[in-house]
């Protein structure tokens, strides 16, 4: 089987949408919703710059924005689960794959860290 971080992130990206067109658009969720979708496609989006990146510090400038772009989807779903408590099932397994892809990000870049010493 294939691995192919690119089409993970994209999936990721489509999960979130799906997951926010069940949510009802109120005062309090509309900012939490636009934050979301914004910080959940950007991993994606910037995955793949890194990917066509013109240099090596290019590629892992766009690694760290993966990170911290992760990282505020982390923050932005518990929020929406905080204000949707009835969707904490269905926002589980996105949780989990924030965690799975913050790993992964970090393990990029500390890869490149170490070659770059080297």
């Amino acid at each position: 089987m294939k691995y192919d971080l690119e089409e993970r992130t994209l999936k990721f990206s489509e999960n979130i949408i799906d997951l926010l067109k069940t949510i009802t658009f109120t005062e309090i969720n509309r900012p939490i919703i636009n934050q979301l979708v914004r910080s959940s496609s950007s991993v994606g989006a910037n995955y793949c710059e890194a990917n066509g990146a013109s240099s090596k510090k290019d590629f892992k400038n766009k690694i760290h924005i993966c990170k911290k772009e992760i990282n505020e989807t982390k923050y932005w779903l518990q929020l929406i689960e905080k204000t949707n408590p009835e969707k904490k099932e269905t926002i589980k397994p996105l949780k989990d794959e924030t965690q799975e892809l913050t790993l992964i990000f970090s393990k990029i870049a500390g890869t490149m860290s170490k070659s770059q010493v080297e």
